[in-house]
C-alpha cells in the first residue's frame, strides 16, 4: 500500500506536494524491498465520501499516482475511497496504471458513510470504453463494513466473480490491520477455484506463509510501517522482513 496523507479538499491539513514526495518515496522503498505490485489510496482523507469524491480529489490522485508511475517498475493499482470506482478507473486509464481496487463492486454494505451501493454496471462499460485492461480487483463484504442480512460471504464472493466482473477477489479481515479467517478463505477458493484470492488484511511476517498457501496474493499496508503504525512511512527493514517471510 501506497497510502496518501490528506489531499486538498480534505478536513484535515495538507500539503499536496509534500504527499507526493512521501508517496514517492514509500513507492520506491516498497519495489526495493521486493514487492510485486504497488496500490495508491487516499488513505488520509477521511471522513470518506460514500460514492463520489469531487474533482479536487480525483485531480490531487492523478497527480500523487503520475508521481509514483514514474518510479515504478512494477504494476500500480488505484483506490478511490470509500467506493469511487469510476474516478479510479479514470485515475487508473490516465496514467497507465495496471488494475483498481473496487471495496463494493456488487450488492450493498452498510458503512460508516451510509449505505453503498455497487456499481459493477456501470464500471464495467465505462472500462470498455476507456482502457479495457485495467483489472478490477474488488472486495469482497468489504472489511470497516456489514453486508444486507442474510448474505453470506459466499453468495457475496460468487456475485462478485460470476456476475458482476471482478478480476481477482479481495478477502479482509473487520477492520484494517485485522486478521483475516483464512477458513473462509479455503470455502471461497473450493466455491471458486478460478478466482484470483487476495488477502488485504491482517498480514504480517508471521501469518504471510500461512496465507500465501491458502491465497494468490496478499495487499500489505500496516504490517510494513515504521512501528507497525499505518499512518507512518514504510520501514524499508519491515517491507524486506515481510517478503522474506513469504519466500
Amino acid at each position: 500500500m501506497v497510502h496518501l496523507g490528506p489531499l486538498p479538499g480534505s478536513p484535515s491539513p495538507w500539503q499536496l506536494d509534500s504527499v507526493i514526495e512521501r508517496a514517492v518515496a514509500d513507492a520506491a522503498t516498497i519495489q526495493e524491498a521486493g514487492f510485486d505490485a504497488l496500490l495508491v489510496e487516499n488513505y488520509g482523507d477521511t471522513p470518506f465520501f460514500g460514492t463520489l469524491v469531487p474533482p479536487i480529489t480525483v485531480a490531487a490522485m492523478t497527480r500523487a499516482v503520475s508521481a509514483v508511475r514514474d518510479v515504478a517498475r512494477v504494476p500500480v493499482g488505484v483506490n478511490v475511497l470509500r467506493n469511487d470506482s469510476l474516478a479510479a478507473l479514470g485515475i487508473a486509464a490516465a496514467t497507465g496504471s495496471a488494475f483498481i481496487r473496487v471495496n463494493v463492486l456488487a450488492g450493498v454494505m452498510l458503512t460508516d458513510q451510509g449505505i453503498i451501493e455497487g456499481r459493477a454496471a456501470e464500471l464495467a462499460r465505462e472500462r470498455a470504453r476507456l482502457e479495457p485492461s485495467v483489472e478490477i480487483y474488488a472486495d469482497v463484504l468489504v472489511k470497516h463494513a456489514m453486508p444486507a442480512p442474510g448474505v453470506s460471504q459466499e453468495q457475496a464472493a460468487e456475485d462478485t466473480w460470476t456476475r458482476a466482473g471482478a478480476d481477482a477477489l479481495i478477502l479482509t479481515g473487520s477492520g484494517t490491520g485485522r486478521s483475516v479467517d483464512l477458513a473462509e478463505v479455503r470455502t471461497v477458493h473450493e466455491l471458486l477455484p478460478d478466482a484470483p484470492l487476495i488477502v488485504g488484511s491482517g498480514v504480517s511476517p508471521e501469518t504471510v506463509a500461512e496465507i500465501l498457501s491458502v491465497a494468490n496474493g496478499v495487499i500489505v499496508g500496516t504490517a510494513i510501517k515504521e512501528e507497525g503504525v499505518t499512518s507512518a512511512p514504510v520501514s524499508r527493514q519491515r517491507a524486506e522482513a515481510l517478503v522474506t517471510a513469504a519466500a
